[in-house]
Order: C-alpha cells, then structure tokens, then sequence
C-alpha cells in the first residue's frame, strides 16, 4: 500500500484511534489524514508533484508528521534536516538534494529555492477529501555531516510502500511509543513514521528531557521507547528517587542504538528494568547491515552489540583485505543479500568498499561465537606515540565520573607522539569549580592503562552531543587546531 494511503486505513478502521499525541493534545488517525490531505493540496499548489524532493527543516510535532504524510500523498521524497542548521550547511544540503520546495522556519530560507514556511496553514477552501493514490520511487532522504564533516544526503532505496498489518520488530499491535529524538536523525524518523504505518499511537515529546520522558512512559502507559546512550546517561543521572518514582511497569522494551553504549550503563540499566526489557541495535542509515543483541545475550556477551541479522552477512577485516580472526580489530563490513548498493545510494560522497564489501567506517571484533563488538569509528581512533587509543573507550570510563554529564574525546597534532589524546568534559554546574585535570586523571587511573588517560582537559558547559547522541567531532578538533596554530 502507498504509504501516503496508510492513514486513511486505519482510520477505516478505527477513526477516533489516537495516531499522535503531542504538548498534551492528541490527534486520531481521521484527523491527521484530513490534516494531511489539505497540506497535500497546499504542497501541490506550490508545484510539489511526483518524484519531487522536499526538504523539511521542522522541528518535532504535529506539523511535521502532517507535512511528511503531505509529501507522500503526493509522490515525492521527504529530506528531513535540522531546523537549526547554520545557513552554509543548509546551502550545501539543498544543492545536493534539489529540492522543488523547502519547509522550515524563517532561518531555513535559501535564495533561490521555493520555500514555505511553518505555520502557514492551508486555505480553508482546500479539501480534506482523499487524493489520487500515489507512490514515492524513494521513501526518504536522510543527511549526514559523516567524519568528513561535509554533508552528504543517504537515498533510501526502499519505494514509498507499506503493508499496514506488519508490526515492526519487538513490537505488538497498538502499542503506545515514546520519540525522545529529532526526525532529522534516522531512527527516530524510522520509529516514529513506522508506528504510524502499523496503526500505533505515537507519543511526540519534541524536545528530550530525562525527567519529562519518564513522566510521559508513565502518563501515557508508553510500551516501546527508543533511546540512545546519551539519553540513557541523562537517565539515569537524575537523583534515584526520582528516577524511581514513576511507574514504568508498561514498558516492554527500551530499544537502543546509535552509539556504542558504555558497559558500567547498560549494567546499570539491566539491574534496573531487567535484562528481557533491553534491546540493542548496531547499524546505520544506509541498512547494509545490522547486528542485534537481548539484554539476557548481552549478560553473556558484555560490550557486544550481537550477531549479524537476516538479510546480510558480516565481515571484519584487517588492512590487507583478509578476514580477521576472533578477536583481532579490524575494519567491519557489511554485503546484502541483493548486492552492494542495494539499499541506498549516497549524493555528495562514495561508500568506503572493499570489493562488493561497504563499511560504516567502524573498527571492532568478533568473539568465537560470532557476536560483534566495536572498538571505535576508524576516522575518530588516535595514534598517539605508536598506540592506537579509541576515543569511546576513554568517553566511557570519563562519564562512569558521577560529576560528568558528557565528554568527547579528540586526538590533537603534538609534536613529539603526533597526536595527543584531549578530553572535553562537560560537568554539572555545582561541580565546575571543584573539579579539576588531576581529579580526572586519578579516576580514569583505576579505569584505564596510563597511555590511553588523556594528556589535555578543558571543560564547558555547553552541551557536547545533540537529543540523537551526535556529536561534530571534525568541528571539534578543528577548531581546536585552528585555535593554537
């Protein structure tokens, strides 16, 4: 079925089924598809037809699941990017993707291209009626800064169809699913707009905060959430009384990925809601590939993020192109069952291949059993006097500090070991003052061998990674390097 069309199914259905609640107004199925199709015909007045692109600079909520289902109706492609993007990386987007109409908010205007802004309602003469029924040749485009920091736009493959009666993975009919993330990300567009095509009701929160999700599992009997490490640090900082106080017993599972999630936390998150609750995913947007690992499989396997999944294989491999051996670090890669470059293609950069073979770019290793772990992002590992040093490792034992609300590692030019490690430490306010580099470097003693404790340390208080967990390390390091040279 076009996706475009799903709405209108469930709301045949059911038509006071709640699809979205969101600031505490919830929307049903009937609604957001009436919603949905009058932004449709405001969108086509505005010259949007099939195989067009539109790229969405809208924040989370309302309007934007409104608009994305608006695109689809009428065939075209959504390219939903950040609402806050600085007017040069817009720019770049826009001149990969070519979009027929931006949607976004006043900073989201580019000369040259069509735009409409938020909150422009459509004419109350449009009709809310159903539409030709359409299918987009491309469901979605998502963009990615990627190590380089240039952005480059990810063409999912996949046409814009879905069968309303398939519930995705670890999920039940009707469930309730809490989005915590930005739809400019991948998987919370994915979660959220899949919920949607299976008939769940999807709780929005807009913009993450740690207290407030737990207060919305609770309120609204949330069954599924999706979470990065970042948030669940965020987490399960808060005091534990408060953490505890909120009655999460519907909550079937806690789905994570996008990051490598540090051991000491997802322990800690295990101990909590116990381990048939926790379920981690390790891939990426282009879905050449992904691993899977249960809570239970993980108390067996720590720090592994699973085994490969149906629909691809998964090699490591070293730097001559042969197959490492368990537990050797090398370079993972993926091959899909229908071929290379069978479900994406990029605009604006060329996949990292070793023959048929495409990688993420993320180093790791395989245990006797098949179960994969990761050692770092190839591109982010440092080389510090001869040792290889993986940021992750460094950022994880950093926020086992219970004064560290964030830290990024980063390797800096140094002219006796060519880079050094630096560690930028975000703190609680009420310890900025109290803690210092030594303070640091005695608790990262216990944790860590003596070259991989960073040389450097300043501190900030500005966030250091987005909702998603995301963080611009390339930026990072250079304006770093540019600041001392």
């Amino acid at each position: 079925m076009p996706i475009g069309d799903v709405l209108a199914y469930h709301a045949g259905k059911d038509p006071t089924r709640p699809a979205v609640t969101y600031n505490d107004v919830t929307v049903c199925y009937a609604e957001l598809d009436a919603r949905s199709n009058r932004k449709a015909r405001q969108l086509a007045g505005l010259g949007v037809g099939e195989g067009d692109v539109v790229t969405l600079a809208v924040p989370n909520g309302l309007e934007l699941l409104e608009t994305l289902f608006a695109v689809w109706k009428l065939g075209a492609t959504p390219n939903s990017v950040s609402s806050k993007l600085p007017a040069m990386e817009l720019q770049a987007i826009v001149e990969l993707a070519r979009p027929r109409l931006i949607v976004g908010e006043e900073n989201a205007r580019v000369a040259g291209w069509d735009f409409l802004a938020t909150g422009s309602s459509p004419c109350a003469d449009l009709s809310a009626d159903p539409l030709p029924s359409k299918i987009s040749s491309r469901w979605k485009i998502m963009t990615s800064g990627g190590s380089t920091g240039r952005p480059k736009l990810i063409v999912d493959r996949q046409p814009g169809v879905s069968d309303p009666t398939k519930i995705p993975p670890s999920q039940m009919p009707g469930d309730t699913i809490l989005n915590p993330g930005p739809m400019y990300h991948n998987s919370p567009f994915v979660v959220s707009t899949q919920c949607l095509f299976s008939g769940g009701h999807l709780v929005e929160m807009g913009r993450f905060d740690p207290l407030r999700a737990l207060e919305l599992i609770a309120r609204h009997r949330v069954n599924w959430v999706c979470l990065v490490p970042t948030m669940m640090h965020r987490i399960w900082r808060l005091p534990a009384e408060q953490r505890d106080s909120f009655d999460l017993s519907s909550l079937r599972v806690v789905f994570h990925l996008g990051a490598v999630c540090p051991q000491w936390l997802k322990q800690a998150w295990i101990d909590w809601l116990g381990p048939d609750r926790i379920l981690e995913l390790y891939g990426g947007t282009e879905l050449m590939g992904v691993t899977l690992i249960t809570g239970r499989e993980w108390l067996a396997h720590k720090g592994s993020v699973g085994k490969v999944q149906p629909g691809s294989r998964m090699r490591v491999m070293n730097e001559r192109g042969e197959e490492c051996k368990p537990g050797e670090i090398g370079e993972i890669y993926f091959l899909p069952d229908r071929g290379p470059n069978s479900t994406y293609e990029y605009v604006g950069a060329q996949a990292k291949k070793l023959g048929d073979w495409e990688s993420y770019g993320d180093l790791g290793h395989v245990d006797e059993e098949g179960y994969l772990y990761i050692a770092d992002r190839r591109t982010d590992m440092i080389l510090s006097g001869g040792a290889n040093i993986f940021p992750a490792e460094v950022e994880a034992a950093l926020d086992q500090h219970p004064d560290v609300q964030s830290s990024i590692v980063i390797g800096l030019p140094d002219p006796d070991l060519g880079q050094r490690a630096h560690a930028i430490v975000q703190l609680t306010e009420a310890m900025r003052e109290r803690v210092s580099d030594d303070d640091l470097r005695a608790f990262l003693a216990a944790r860590l061998v003596r070259y991989k404790i960073p040389r450097t340390f300043e501190f900030t208080d500005e966030n250091l990674r987005d909702d998603a967990g995301k963080a611009r390390r390339s930026k990072l390091r250079d304006d770093r390097i540019v600041s001392v040279s």
